[in-house]
């Protein structure tokens, strides 16, 4: 006899959250950034499964759905570390060394932009503009904003993480 037949499945539970999510954001007018980031944070990221369920629920195309995902910076579509590091490269960014920090944050972690550190710990991301230029070079860490940076602030900020910390 089967003992698990009326246990949820990892699609039941995919469905029941996108579900209840989409119907407490249903009469709200622009849903969908509210609907994706909601499920991200319970999630963790956002599969194209999920995206396929949001899509269904909400009565619009994957393409939509996707666009959205793919223009914000703050999601994502594959599990990421426990702490994700989002280095700016805007122009302002760019200009003041943004792209030699990314380049120690590279060497310290041994990963490539869109990679995640062989421990979990860490994923390594950038993005087009912060909205912090007068703060350039700027980076996040899972949100938090450090600015005007340097190559030597990287060994700072990463031990602070590395002791589950985080600068305070």
């Amino acid at each position: 006899m089967n003992t698990n037949a009326n246990q949820p499945t990892k699609n039941d539970e995919k469905n029941f959250l996108v579900k209840e999510v989409v119907a407490r954001h249903q009469h709200s007018k622009g849903a969908l950034i509210p609907v994706l980031h909601e499920i991200q944070e319970r999630y963790g990221y956002l599969p194209v499964e999920i995206q396929e369920k949001v899509a269904k629920e909400m009565n619009i195309s994957q393409a939509e759905v996707f666009g959205v995902i793919s223009f914000y910076s703050h999601f994502a579509t594959k599990p990421a570390g426990k702490y994700r590091i989002s280095v700016c490269m805007g122009t302002a960014c760019y200009v003041k060394g943004a792209g030699s920090v990314l380049d120690k944050l590279k060497e310290k972690l041994h990963v490539k932009v869109g990679q995640t550190t062989e421990d979990g710990a860490f994923t390594l991301e950038e993005c087009r503009c912060l909205g912090c230029c007068g703060l350039a070079p700027v980076l996040t860490v899972n949100g938090k904003v450090y600015g005007r940076l340097t190559i030597e602030d990287v060994d700072t900020i990463l031990e602070s993480y590395k002791n589950d910390g985080g600068i305070a």
